[in-house]
């Protein structure tokens, strides 16, 4: 199974919603990779931002994964890939 990048994003943003007690349309999130750090986020709520690291986005989709398609997945499963844009390949 395959995430697209938009999934990735809604992830994130159904994941810190929840964790800052928002609404889901309440955070932007902007993909990242750099060749030195990996893959991360830049998140924004409230006027403030953050940037969250690839621990982080595997939890949320790990969550997302759970709570949206009823799919018990692990860590270690999801695989994030830099391709045209950033997908996470589930095994």
């Amino acid at each position: 199974m395959r995430l697209s990048e938009q999934d990735i994003i809604n992830a994130i943003c159904l994941h810190m919603a929840e964790r800052k007690q928002l609404q889901p349309n309440q955070v932007e999130v902007e993909m990242m990779w750099d060749e030195d750090y990996g893959f991360s986020a830049e998140v924004h709520t409230e006027g403030r931002s953050q940037i969250i690291v690839a621990a982080n986005i595997l939890e949320a989709v790990e969550r997302y994964l759970l709570n949206q398609m009823n799919m018990r997945v692990f860590r270690d499963q999801i695989h994030l890939k830099l391709e045209e844009e950033i997908v996470a390949d589930i095994a």
